[in-house]
């Protein structure tokens, strides 16, 4: 019998296709897939880029634009959104508008051609997680900016160009996203009614029942969520209560890029190296406002959600706002904990 889950945080429902229960080795493809690979522009090798460089972490004694660096993060070449000028927000009859501002930023995670971040070393991890915490901080300080969302596109399949060198991206936005908004207002609406953090509940009931618990090290927590939108959806929470991942310690840095690259490895052999998506979830930058998320520090608490490319997105969820997800979520965090079928 499907079972409909509902979100606690944003309200959405799920449906958990029991019936259409998979295995991973469902999910993996039946034969290689090939693609071509692009000249690679993030390749230590390649020397002096067309990018601009706008920060690295450095060998001691390294010279600009010469091997010796460890992450290196650099403009987009088709950036979404451009940092020059003014927001110049003005009305079209009943619509809003304003003009492009932001930031778009590409994070090279290593200067060798490795295609994904769990063939990097733990240090190399955790440099690529302070680099997200020093340019977060950095841009906050730009009052045009209101959130910045960091992100991964594995593969091509969740987003990504056929160039396999291991990156992220962080783009600034003017705006706090609507998904967003959502689980600020859902962790504020749990927040009012129990003086409570929705996450932080949320992890505690985990422990207790240990059934969606696929690891727990390093003062953080990985599960699979009660209702996944997904198959082998992965939220990794840390275990001290935060809403900004940019207050994060080098002792919790060091914790989370172990935790990241054990869950990375598990799913990619799991599963074949499938695309995936990792998206950070953390709170809007603070801005004098009278009222503006005034309970954040309490009732919000960031994450990191990892999303393998593994179903699609078709007409029922368009049109509902429901997922259909065929694998229950404590199974695939018994695969995940397990590390096998």
């Amino acid at each position: 019998m499907p079972e409909l889950r509902k979100d606690p945080i944003i309200k959405r429902w799920v449906i958990i296709a029991t019936e259409r229960a998979k295995r991973p080795n469902d999910f993996k493809p039946s034969a290689p897939q090939f693609t071509k690979e692009e000249p690679c522009p993030f390749c230590e090798k390649k020397g002096k880029s067309n990018f601009t460089e706008i920060l690295t972490r450095k060998e001691n004694n390294t010279q600009p634009d010469k091997p010796g660096w460890k992450v290196k993060v650099v403009t987009g070449d088709s950036p979404v959104l451009h940092s020059e000028g003014d927001l110049d927000k003005k009305p079209h009859g009943i619509y809003d508008m304003m003009d492009g501002i932001g930031a778009h930023e590409i994070v090279i995670e290593t200067p060798e051609h490795i295609a994904s971040m769990d063939s990097l070393k733990p240090e190399q991890i955790e440099e690529v997680l302070g680099v997200y915490k020093e340019r977060i901080l950095d841009l906050e300080r730009d009052e045009r900016f209101k959130y910045v969302l960091v992100f991964k596109n594995h593969k091509t399949a969740a987003g990504s160009s056929s160039v396999m060198h291991s990156r992220s991206q962080l783009i600034a936005l003017p705006a706090c996203p609507k998904n967003v908004k959502g689980e600020l207002e859902g962790a504020k609406r749990y927040y009012d009614y129990k003086d409570r953090c929705v996450y932080c509940d949320m992890l505690a009931q985990e422990e207790k029942e240990k059934k969606r618990v696929i690891l727990d090290a390093g003062g953080f927590v990985a599960i699979a969520p009660f209702a996944s939108r997904f198959p082998f959806e992965t939220w990794i929470l840390p275990r001290k209560h935060a809403a900004y991942f940019s207050k994060i310690s080098s002792k919790e840095i060091k914790g989370l890029a172990k935790m990241l690259k054990e869950i990375l490895t598990r799913r990619n052999n799991l599963l074949s190296d499938v695309a995936y998506n990792y998206i950070l979830h953390t709170a809007p930058f603070r801005r004098p406002k009278p009222g503006y998320w005034s309970t954040i520090d309490c009732d919000y608490h960031w994450h990191i959600e990892i999303i393998p490319r593994l179903t699609q997105v078709a007409g029922f969820e368009w049109g509902t706002g429901f997922y259909i997800n065929p694998m229950p979520p404590e199974d695939a965090a018994k695969f995940l904990r397990e590390g096998k079928e």
